[in-house]
């Protein structure tokens, strides 16, 4: 699978104005299609070595496990894509990796990460998450979000404790319930989505959903929507400009034409008769 070309991938990362060290780490491939996100936490500086394993596995996992899929392969378990499937086995592995990195060394006790990822292939995106870091598309005049964040704070909103405006000045807002390293096991959120040309994404850590609004991200990202670079370099201003009480990380990736899955050879003989 190669979708490079058709995706325009832009990634930022901003300490922010109140914390003096980075604890986010972001990364793409345009070429697999994959962008990832992870805001670190824990341990002395445990946090950033944990973000910086999560994206750079993850990337790996999936990359060698895309290596080894045959063009004809089907689809398989829970109606899930093969691409789906595979993201979840990479997730999990690393998850199994930093979780035993945290056990063996001192340093790293305590460590996790929160961790996004959306991986882009046959005019389709399956989106990954894990904590509280979100992943948006905007298309036309909608914003809509593609996670639920794994948060005491989603969960009393769930129940009907709090408004989302209320929970907005809520002081529980970054207490995750499910995180990287952690526990020796983690179940990743999935969803698949029908990815359209000019259809713009973003995947972001608390640090920018926690000081800009839906309404000012949509405007933004419609605003730029042919120009990631602007788009990803205002959200971090802005939220900058809000406080910046956090680590601020954007992903913008902007779909540029349709990329279909390449036919097997056994579908392109079918085709001819």
């Amino acid at each position: 699978m190669n979708v490079d070309g058709a995706l325009q991938i832009v990634a930022l990362t901003d300490v922010g104005k109140a914390r003096d060290h980075n604890e986010d780490s972001v990364a793409s491939d345009a070429a697999l299609g994959l962008a990832v996100l992870a805001d670190g936490m824990g341990g002395y500086r445990g946090g950033k070595v944990a973000s910086e394993l999560a994206v750079s596995m993850l990337i790996d996992e999936v990359r060698a496990g895309l290596a080894g899929l045959r063009p004809d392969q089907l689809d398989e378990g829970a109606g899930w894509s093969r691409e789906t499937l595979l993201m979840k086995s990479a997730i999990e592995k690393t998850n199994s990796a930093i979780h035993q990195q945290a056990e063996h060394q001192p340093r790293c006790q305590g460590m996790g990460t929160t961790l996004v990822a959306g991986m882009f292939y046959d005019n389709r995106v399956t989106v990954a998450h894990v904590g509280d870091s979100r992943f948006y598309r905007a298309r036309g005049e909608e914003l809509r979000r593609l996670t639920v964040d794994h948060s005491l704070l989603q969960e009393l909103i769930d129940k009907g404790f709090y408004t989302a405006e209320e929970a907005r000045h809520s002081l529980n807002r970054n207490l995750v319930t499910r995180a990287i390293g952690i526990d020796s096991a983690v179940t990743p959120d999935l969803v698949e989505e029908t990815v359209l040309p000019g259809d713009v994404y973003l995947l972001c850590s608390d640090g920018l959903s926690d000081e800009v609004q839906d309404e000012e991200i949509l405007s933004t990202l419609s605003r730029y929507s042919g120009n990631p670079q602007k788009a990803a370099e205002t959200l971090v201003q802005m939220a900058n400009e809000k406080g910046g009480s956090d680590n601020i990380s954007v992903i913008v990736v902007r779909t540029l034409r349709p990329f279909p899955a390449r036919k097997s050879w056994y579908s392109r003989v079918v085709d001819w008769f």
